[in-house]
């Protein structure tokens, strides 16, 4: 186990799971129903770790705000009710997963996916089992970029937050990580647009695949005289 390196926390949306092909499925459903042809999956991809609001914005670029904020119940409620026809966890996940644990690191998720789909998504993959804490959008009255939710995320796995390290595929992950005190890991394997670069937010370090964290930590426990 890395030097000091407690726990690892993991954005789900985008880092941990490939989530994208469901929500893109619901939006071409909802733009269906709006008499729009389907949105090409390369044009929507970057917007999912971004949120609903985003989400919506970049399905309806043609309508104001508020219409948009009128069709995103609609288009989350299309979601849930296919959330995991698709959805994977990143290739190498898995594997990474039990390598995690096995090296006695306790797991957790911190996203600003609200809670009544996260908590099916979950179930559906099965994957509840390996995180002691899951912090979602509407878990406290902050979320990312606010530090709180990793600090409560913290908080529940019995770690300090300089002994955690924050694993995402959106600047704000970076930035909740910060605020926090915790290491943070950009994926760059998410859901990142051609004008974002993962380099410019402020990571410990970049990661290209999952197996990226592992490689970190063996790196982390040398540079710490390991």
């Amino acid at each position: 186990m890395a030097r000091g390196v407690r726990a690892v926390l993991f954005d789900l949306d985008g880092t941990l799971l490939d989530t994208a092909p469901d929500l893109i499925a619901a939006v071409n459903r909802l733009r269906a129903q709006q008499g729009l042809p389907m949105i090409a999956a390369e044009q929507f991809r970057p917007f999912v770790s971004k949120g609903g609001s985003a989400m919506m914005a970049a399905a309806f670029p043609h309508l104001e705000a508020a219409a948009r904020a009128e069709l995103l119940p609609i288009f989350l409620d299309f979601y849930r009710q296919d959330i995991a026809q698709t959805t994977v966890l990143f290739p190498g996940f898995a594997e990474a997963l039990v390598a995690l644990q096995q090296r006695g690191l306790r797991l957790g998720i911190v996203t600003n996916k609200p809670t009544w789909l996260v908590t099916p998504l979950l179930l559906a993959l099965g994957l509840t089992e390996h995180f002691g804490a899951v912090l979602c959008g509407d878990s406290l009255a902050e979320k990312k970029p606010h530090p709180a939710p990793i600090l409560e995320a913290c908080r529940r796995l019995a770690v300090a937050p300089e002994a955690a390290v924050m694993v995402g595929d959106d600047r704000r992950d970076i930035a909740s990580a910060r605020a926090a005190g915790s290491a943070a890991l950009a994926a760059a394997f998410g859901y990142i647009g051609s004008d974002d670069d993962p380099a410019d937010w402020g990571a410990d370090a970049v990661i290209d695949r999952p197996a990226g964290i592992l490689d970190w930590l063996r790196e982390h426990d040398d540079d710490a005289g390991g």
